[in-house]
């Protein structure tokens, strides 16, 4: 369709889920793709999914220096960007009473301390226009027990989005936020709980969903291709939730 024919993208954790989804989905509106990712497998596989075209690199999101390796590199390969989506994140759940500082420092470090820096060390090669899209989750939003790291970092994005937006606007920027309700992806797998575990969890999210299933992964990429073009050009520091009326309902 083209709805982002001549942009540049960068998509962080692209590698699996809605970060691969959105890729696919990029690409086929027609925009330069690159993706980020941990672990050389997904990375090489995710790769070689998209095509050749697309940019694969190596970064951990939730280390500073490491933001402003990846801003020099989508400097050299495409000059500037256009579009930013931040989807790298990390989830780990559990009892306030059960928490370890590490967890806590890694969890903040991933999903908003290294997204903060990401954005400062691209800041000279976003174009006029450019869309910043963050991926929350609707657990900044519900309460929802054994999450207060994860909902936190969450919200702290929310915030960072209409922040960003306040800064940057006057350059063309803008950024937005997608808050999913549980979506099926790999991101319950490795959490490290046993399979029957797992099963409870994901029995006890869809019976807390008015439409009774998971989301999937081509959902939130759609929101993403939307946020993205231009046909949101007048969508400003707002977040759009999408979790089958989970939060609302």
């Amino acid at each position: 369709m083209g709805r982002l024919n001549g942009k540049r993208a960068l998509i962080t954790g692209g590698t699996t889920g809605i970060g691969l989804e959105t890729a696919k989905q990029f690409l086929a509106e027609g925009a330069r793709v690159a993706i980020t990712g941990t672990n050389p497998a997904t990375l090489e596989a995710a790769r070689a999914a998209l095509g050749s075209g697309v940019l694969a690199i190596p970064s951990d999101a939730g280390d500073i220096a490491a933001q402003a390796a990846l801003g020099s590199k989508i400097g050299e390969a495409f000059g500037g960007l256009d579009i930013l989506f931040v989807n790298a994140g990390i989830a780990s759940f559990g009892p306030i009473d059960q928490l370890d500082e590490a967890t806590y420092d890694r969890m903040f470090a991933v999903n908003l301390k290294g997204p903060m820096f990401l954005v400062k060390a691209l800041l000279p090669l976003l174009a006029d226009p450019t869309s910043i899209i963050l991926n929350g989750s609707i657990n900044a939003r519900i309460g929802m027990p054994n999450t207060s790291v994860y909902a936190a970092t969450k919200a702290g994005l929310i915030s960072l989005a209409r922040s960003l937006s306040g800064e940057l606007i006057s350059r063309g920027i803008r950024a937005n936020v997608i808050s999913p309700g549980p979506i099926a992806t790999p991101i319950f797998g490795k959490m490290g709980f046993p399979e029957d575990v797992l099963k409870s969890m994901a029995a006890s999210f869809q019976a807390q969903i008015p439409v009774k299933r998971f989301g999937e992964p081509s959902e939130i990429a759609t929101a993403a291709v939307f946020l993205a073009s231009d046909e949101s050009r007048f969508t400003v520091g707002s977040e759009l939730v999408i979790d089958g009326g989970m939060s609302n309902l």
